[in-house]
């Protein structure tokens, strides 16, 4: 597990404006720190990816190249996500793409549930998967996310990348995913509240993002 807040770096900063109600409010910043912080994610999941030399010709002479031998599948588990799954595609250019959409199902009070309603990817079997969303709460989207995506074929390595993450999510992750996994995180919370929010959070990622939904 990696948590990029132990480090003194910019992430930090824009950790800070999006948790700030004075700042998070102003929609097209609060999106483009999710895209930072999705690049700087990518950054440092690229420094766990095999290279290999390959020679290049500059205009005066030839010189030895470090190029990934492998490109990742980036898979974006919709809404909050999107932004934060650009920045990580900003880096990886040559990715391919996939998406889920996972929502809460708070029909039954006391007891949140997590539906998929759409999932689109190429074939991750054998390939590098980078699984993208913001907010690591419960865990329940992330494992039935990839649960969803096992049974379609099996990844070289999953990275799990959040921005912020809970304890219980992180336990839950622990306990119910079996396959190789690492996970990369922003910055680990306190706990969840009552509603399964994660304190002290940011609040609502995607109605942040985007606006509020019906």
């Amino acid at each position: 597990m990696f948590i990029l807040s132990e480090t003194p770096s910019l992430a930090n900063h824009f950790l800070r404006e999006m948790r700030d109600i004075r700042i998070q409010n102003d929609r097209m910043r609060f999106r483009r720190n999710l895209e930072r912080m999705g690049e700087l994610m990518a950054y440092e999941i690229s420094k766990s990816f095999e290279y290999a030399s390959e020679e290049i010709e500059t205009p005066l002479t030839s010189t030895i190249a470090l190029v990934p031998t492998d490109q990742p599948v980036v898979i974006s588990v919709m809404r909050a996500s999107l932004p934060f799954y650009n920045g990580i595609l900003n880096y990886f250019d040559q990715a391919d793409s996939g998406f889920i959409g996972a929502f809460r199902d708070e029909s039954n009070p006391g007891e949140i549930t997590v539906k998929l309603g759409y999932h689109a990817s190429p074939s991750v079997e054998g390939r590098i998967l980078i699984l993208a969303d913001p907010m690591l709460a419960t865990g329940k989207s992330l494992v039935e996310s990839i649960q969803t995506i096992l049974s379609h074929g099996t990844p070289k390595h999953i990275h799990i990348a959040a921005i912020i993450a809970a304890p219980e999510g992180i336990q839950y992750l622990k306990e119910n995913i079996s396959c190789s996994y690492s996970l990369w995180i922003g910055a680990i919370d306190e706990k969840l509240n009552h509603q399964s929010y994660i304190v002290p959070g940011l609040g609502d990622a995607g109605d942040l993002a985007f606006g509020p939904k019906l």
